[in-house]
């Protein structure tokens, strides 16, 4: 797949370095952005078929997600709450969810999802968050939630996670992960509003 295709050769040792800073020097050196691909094209590789279902597509959406990550290199400011793993997994969300949709129009019809993929998509009560990780002023009100609503949040909308994977990883049971999401959002949206409208 990509890593196939991008290569490069330095004795620096830049597994020390972070995704950050990879990305950073990727504006100048083009060919280190390879480094963030062998980091993160697996993970979004399996996240992209949970959606898409279709290798092929699966794959597309990997790669354009990493091309939109390049593009807008410029664009990431690294902050409390969003790191470049979250920054990544949402343009890979938002990317394949719009292939996943047009491909489902294209086929006039809309197909079902799993329950475990309907949870990532974002319901009327949490539109609010269409942009998380992408726009500084979401991410500002996230920074000043409790940490366990900024981290709930952080898991299931921006790195994708499902309330199952959510409920294993964090000991609770999947009941008391809906309760804390529901609370969460109530808390974002407070917090967002106050800031933005105020």
């Amino acid at each position: 797949m990509i890593q196939g295709i991008m290569s490069f050769s330095t004795t620096e040792d830049l597994g020390a370095l972070s995704d950050a800073d990879v990305l950073a020097r990727a504006r100048k050196e083009p060919e280190l952005f390879a480094v963030l691909v062998r980091r993160y094209e697996a993970p979004l590789l399996r996240r992209a078929r949970m959606i898409l279902k279709s290798p092929e597509d699966a794959e597309e959406a990997v790669q354009d997600a990493f091309t939109k990550m390049y593009l807008y290199a410029d664009k990431y400011q690294p902050q409390a709450g969003a790191t470049f793993s979250s920054w990544a997994y949402t343009i890979l969300n938002r990317v394949a969810y719009t292939k996943y949709r047009a491909k489902m129009d294209e086929f006039g019809k809309r197909a079902e999802l799993l329950p475990e993929h309907y949870e990532s998509l974002p319901d009327a009560r949490a539109e609010f968050l269409e942009d998380l990780s992408l726009r500084s002023e979401v991410l500002a009100a996230l920074s000043k939630l409790p940490e366990t609503a900024a981290k709930i949040l952080r898991l299931q909308f921006i790195e994708g996670k499902t309330q199952e994977e959510i409920a294993v990883s964090e000991q609770l049971s999947i009941p008391a992960v809906k309760t804390r999401v529901h609370r969460a959002k109530k808390l974002f949206k407070q917090t967002y509003d106050k800031q933005h409208y105020d």
